[in-house]
């Protein structure tokens, strides 16, 4: 029958531990994850190496009370000091596939509201090694294009890499350098992008046409392999050479299907060919297929270059361009333009008048413009000029000068525009010149110089053009210069004076002015006009929520202010208490006018008047509302995190007593606290166990206590903590706390290593051995694992129970060594007994050795204990006396055997002063694996759940 042992909390009075436990906030940045190496770089700053596509792991840990807050940030570089717009706000920060681009310095900034914030950097540096490329250069003076043997040759191999890559150069299978021979060069050229090495072959020679390699290494650091790059050298190598079937301007109608073939007249290897566009890529429905680019029913907005390249890595591109042009016209437009050297401004008798047509068009110079008057061709005369090009108006602009304007030359002037044998449609503008023909006025129409609106309502900005003819009118933002047209442009044009916006908000306020354009109307100086837009929305308060303590009898004020809206004012302010309306509070003596703020006054913190209070405030265009929280309840407990070594573990049990600590939150701002609830609940289970836990007068600062105990190895719990007051339950503080291993100096009197932990209890994989150990349990263990070898579970004989072992099957081979070292000790005794569990079964097992790290004159390691050979399938124990002469590490040392069958396994280490027992353990007296066909007798210093259990009751 399986007896479940129940958690008990010991009853052990708590403990003050006096004032000002709160401490400011301290970092530090651990590594974890995939990095390659942490060093330090010129002593002053971390460096973090780690491979591009790896995880990065940056772990911030932190002290100091309350517990400190984390946000992780970031730079570019050393070179900036601006932070990224993105931040992590947790003690772990990861990032999947890492790319190089974000390597750089990272920021860890710990902050809990005491002192100035900590904050740590760490630098991080993304290796990578890209693919080499190889290209082939010929001297200047080849004009032929071929490479001769009297002429010289540069391969150029070109790489992205961090660090710095190293390049050997191959010729075949052999090695090339400048001592081994003369016809040979390596150089690496100034102003390159990238890191680059040329080999140069002078003077070519017949050995010379081979085939060359180029091999980049950055000398496998985090595992980079190195890369490589050919080219095959021969006497008809060439650069690519092109050229175009069509000629590099191309004019053609819209709708025709358009066909450019780039032709290669050269190149060996044979070249590649590309089709590309700008700007943007190829258009939809366009096929580059080799060297040939087809468009079908080509359209205005295809217009552009057409980039053909051809690349063989042999010299430098070769490359054609085409100009697309299809034919198109939009845009016409005119202008009416006085007599300038009279700087007139209006149309006068006696005095010069041009009228100008302009079109948009493509191929621009090729548009023809023909001018009518009363429907009838414009005859020219001395007193009538047809020009082009006019320089004081737009590109390809036709003018029709009048001097000395007579009352016959009034009537109906037509410009039209076309493409002389083309099939796109002619465009045409009429002007009108008469007595009535006048310049422009703008104003803004009565009672609309100021439009107000409420936010997300639409609104409508007019100015009235008067004038023969209207030319359009042109909006744009008046006060905020920068600032764009909620249209996203800087510049609005407007055929009947009317800017229309949809759903303005309160970033659209402001002045707008209107102007008259100097197009399609006289070309004189442009009149304007200012329209003011206000948007109404509604006010924002504060505080938005607040958590208002009190103790029971003491007085409350409630305030909420008005930050903005508008107007800017108060129309009216309602209070309510859990929904329901109260009476209106005193009004606010102010000096203006409108008030700025509404407070509501309670007497006394009861019970009663415990609860949510509302204020909603109005300003007639909407309302917001203050949410204030009134209770007379206890803040929430803060933990403590800095406690030394809180995890306390039993030598005859597997169980482990925790030390919980915590200061009360703000204890004065209520009623004091009389007692907490405790609430213990082992993770995964739903029972908990409770407890109520009084105490006296507790003080801001002050450092509780209370020593959980008969926690089993390696749970993890949810402690539930809640402060009680006259007033009744506070609020709530959680956490989990977590079995690690103590990590504690020789001189306790119990330092014994489980493994339970991932930590270890501080022991660390040496750098310099083969392999290292791994922790595992009967649980993790590998299914397919080698049979007749490696204990099937820990001393315990609990399937969740860890242990350290040496994995010897491949790749491993005989004699690769797996060291385990352990923190570093401060001797303060001559004598010390080192004790351990060992495992050593299989017909291949080598050498488990002990070794003493000595750090009083250098490291120098020594051997204390060594044992070899298969030992059989049980746990036996080991106690080896050490006496350090100074600081001192243990190192537990596996070493291969001949074979796969030889894992090594160790379990509860412990380290004391004194010297070791003198009687040894009766040899019997062993813990025999299951399966090995010995009985099983259990040593003292094993005790189950049910063993644990039955020692409580007796207590």
């Amino acid at each position: 029958m399986e007896v479940t042992c129940l958690l008990l909390l010991a009853l052990i009075p708590f403990h003050c531990r006096g004032q000002g436990v709160y401490a400011p906030a301290q970092a530090q940045i651990m590594h974890a994850g995939q990095a390659c190496v942490v060093k330090e770089d010129n002593i002053s700053e971390r460096v973090y190496t780690i491979r591009e596509g790896d995880t990065l792991v940056l772990q911030c840990l932190v002290t100091g009370h309350p517990r400190p807050q984390v946000r992780w940030t970031k730079t570019a570089g050393s070179a900036s000091d601006k932070f990224q717009e993105t931040s992590v706000f947790n003690e772990t920060l990861r990032i999947e596939r890492i790319a190089r681009t974000q390597g750089g310095r990272y920021y860890c900034k710990a902050e809990n509201g005491v002192g100035v914030p900590a904050i740590k950097s760490i630098r991080v540096d993304v290796q990578y090694l890209d693919e080499p490329v190889l290209t082939v250069h010929q001297t200047v003076s080849d004009v032929r294009g071929n490479f001769y043997q009297e002429k010289t040759v540069f391969l150029r191999c070109t790489v992205n890499s961090n660090p710095p890559a190293r390049f050997i150069w191959k010729r075949g299978s052999d090695t090339l350098s400048h001592s081994q021979d003369n016809g040979v060069d390596i150089y690496e050229p100034l102003y390159t992008q990238g890191e680059t090495k040329v080999l140069k072959l002078k003077n070519l020679r017949p050995q010379d046409y081979a085939s060359y390699s180029c091999q980049v290494s950055v000398r496998n650091v985090c595992g980079i392999p190195d890369k490589a790059v050919s080219f095959q050298l021969t006497n008809t190598t060439a650069p690519p050479a092109l050229k175009l079937s069509v000629n590099e301007t191309l004019v053609v109608n819209p709708g025709e299907n358009v066909t450019v073939q780039c032709l290669l007249t050269g190149g060996d290897p044979l070249p590649q060919l590309q089709w590309s566009h700008g700007p943007g890529p190829l258009p939809l429905g366009a096929l580059a297929q080799g060297g040939t680019l087809s468009i079908p029913s080509v359209q205005a907005r295809d217009s552009g270059y057409y980039n053909c390249t051809a690349t063989n890595n042999v010299g430098n591109p070769a490359k054609k361009t085409v100009n697309l042009l299809v034919r198109s016209m939009k845009n016409a437009t005119f202008q009416i333009t006085p007599d300038v050297i009279k700087e007139s401004e209006n149309i006068q008798l006696g005095q010069d008048l041009k009228l100008s047509c302009h079109v948009d068009a493509v191929p621009q110079e090729k548009v023809t413009y023909q001018w009518f008057k009363n429907g009838k061709p414009a005859r020219m005369s001395k007193r009538l000029l047809v020009t082009r090009n006019d320089p004081e108006l737009p590109a390809v602009t036709s003018s029709l000068e009048l001097i000395d304007l007579h009352f016959s030359d009034y009537g109906t002037y037509l410009c039209v525009a076309s493409f002389p044998g083309a099939p796109v449609p002619d465009l045409s503008v009429e002007v009108n010149i008469s007595s009535e023909t006048v310049p422009p006025t703008i104003s803004v129409p009565k009672g609309r110089a100021v439009v107000t609106v409420r936010e997300g309502s639409p609104a409508e900005l007019q100015c009235e053009v008067r004038g023969k003819p209207r030319p359009p009118v042109l909006w744009s933002r008046v006060d905020k210069e920068a600032a764009l047209l909620p249209s996203g442009l800087p510049l609005e044009e407007t055929p009947d004076g009317k800017l229309r916006l949809e759903r303005v908000s309160r970033d659209m306020s402001g002045t707008y002015r209107c102007q008259t354009a100097r197009y399609n109307g006289f070309n004189v100086r442009q009149r304007e006009a200012q329209v003011q837009l206000n948007v109404q929305f509604p006010p924002e308060v504060e505080p938005g929520s607040q958590d208002v303590r009190q103790a029971l009898g003491r007085p409350v004020l409630l305030r909420c202010s008005l930050l903005r809206g508008s107007p800017q004012r108060i129309a009216s302010a309602v209070w309510r208490f859990k929904g329901q309306l109260l009476p209106p509070p005193p009004a606010v003596p102010v000096a203006a006018e409108a008030p700025d703020h509404s407070e509501l006054r309670l007497d006394a913190v009861t019970r009663e008047s415990s609860g949510s209070y509302e204020c909603s405030v109005s300003n007639d265009v909407g309302s917001a509302a203050c949410l204030f929280q009134v209770s007379a309840k206890a803040y929430s407990p803060e933990f403590y995190f800095d406690t030394p070594n809180p995890t306390r573990s039993h030598k005859l049990s597997k169980n482990y007593s925790y030390v919980l600590q915590w200061t009360q939150r703000e204890p004065d701002a209520v009623d004091p606290v009389l007692n907490y609830r405790l609430s213990v609940r082992q993770l995964n289970q739903h029972n908990a166990l409770v407890k109520a836990i009084p105490v006296r007068r507790v003080e801001k600062g002050q450092l509780l206590e209370y020593i959980l105990t008969d926690l089993r190895v390696p749970h993890s719990y949810e402690v539930r903590l809640t402060p009680y007051t006259t007033f009744g339950a506070g609020d709530m503080a959680s956490r989990i706390i977590h079995y690690t291993e103590p990590i504690s100096s020789p001189n306790l009197s119990d330092n014994t290593c489980h493994f339970e932990d991932e930590k270890i209890c501080g022991y660390t994989q040496d750098l310099t051995d083969n392999f290292d150990w791994t922790r595992q349990n009967a649980l993790t263990q590998n299914p397919k694992r080698s049979p007749n070898t490696g204990p099937p579970t820990d001393i315990s004989g609990t399937p969740e129970g860890y242990y350290m072992f040496i994995e010897t099957s491949r790749p491993r081979e005989l004699g690769d060594r797996a060291r385990l070292v352990s923190p570093l000790y401060n001797a303060s005794a001559k004598f010390y007994c080192v004790s351990f569990f060992y495992h050593m079964y299989g017909k291949h097992i080598g050498s488990l050795n002990l070794l003493v790290r000595s750090r009083s004159k250098g490291a120098l390691d020594t051997h204390a204990w060594s044992l070899s050979g298969n030992k059989g399938n049980v746990w036996q124990q080991a106690h080896v006396p050490i006496n350090p002469s100074g600081p001192f590490q243990i190192i537990f040392e596996g070493v291969r055997g001949s074979g796969y069958l030889g894992d090594i396994a160790i379990d509860d280490v412990t380290l004391k002063k004194g010297e070791c027992p003198r009687k040894q353990m009766d040899p019997n007296k062993v813990v025999v694996m299951p399966g090995s066909g010995a009985p099983r007798q259990p040593l003292p210093q094993l005790w189950g759940p049910v063993a644990t259990f039955l020692l409580a009751l007796q207590r």
